[in-house]
């Protein structure tokens, strides 16, 4: 087989003194999107990668979180999965749980038996009167900043005991590194979606 030869594209130079001007007016679209405008600049290839993903690595719910707009919160910008209604616009403080020390670290996170780590925040849990088994958390980018973090979840059914809710029925089948890299490739894939949407609306290919 003949190897690839790399094509070598080279800036077009009439351009590249327009190109802080772009940067600039880039970086405007960037901080005008927020959670409640998020699904406008959404197409629908890109929703329909996530909710397939979320569904080939057997999640119960997958979501998308973005930070507010004072960057204090993260906040249910998309979700996919039966819950949906009680999840979207659901807000989390930066200094709880482990989606806030994703945002933080920059660094994606998988594990099983979540309910078991400190770092875990249960309030969406008791909305949805489950515990959270299996979780991945992956920083999502667009516009060369992190955005906020894609996360999706398998959750077990819960009984009551001296007051606490406890696991109960059968374990999910959990998360692995497999699971992990197909979550890392849809982020970057949604972030380039976002990228070149945003530059072809900052040059008139395009309208959100």
């Amino acid at each position: 087989m003949t190897p690839t030869t790399r094509a070598n594209f080279l800036p077009e130079q009439r351009f590249l003194p327009l190109r802080p001007a772009l940067q600039e007016h880039l970086a405007k679209l960037g901080a005008a999107i927020s959670p409640v405008n998020f699904l406008s600049i959404c197409d629908e290839m890109l929703l329909k990668l996530l909710k397939e993903t979320f569904a080939r690595i057997g999640a119960d719910e997958g979501s998308i979180w973005l930070l507010d707009q004072d960057k204090q919160h993260l906040v249910v910008a998309y979700n996919s999965g039966p819950n949906t209604a009680k999840i979207m616009g659901f807000k989390q403080p930066l200094t709880k749980g482990i989606v806030s020390l994703v945002v933080a670290s920059e660094h994606p996170f998988v594990e099983n038996e979540v309910y078991n780590n400190v770092d875990h925040s249960n309030t969406l849990d008791k909305a949805l009167h489950k515990a959270t088994y299996a979780m991945i958390v992956v920083p999502l980018y667009f516009l060369n900043e992190v955005r906020g973090v894609i996360s999706c979840v398998q959750l077990q059914d819960v009984e009551i005991r001296d007051g606490k809710p406890v696991p109960k029925g059968e374990k999910p089948s959990g998360f692995g590194p497999p699971d992990l890299n197909a979550i890392q490739t849809t982020s970057a894939v949604v972030r380039d979606l976002i990228d070149y949407r945003l530059l072809g609306t900052a040059i008139g290919w395009n309208r959100l």
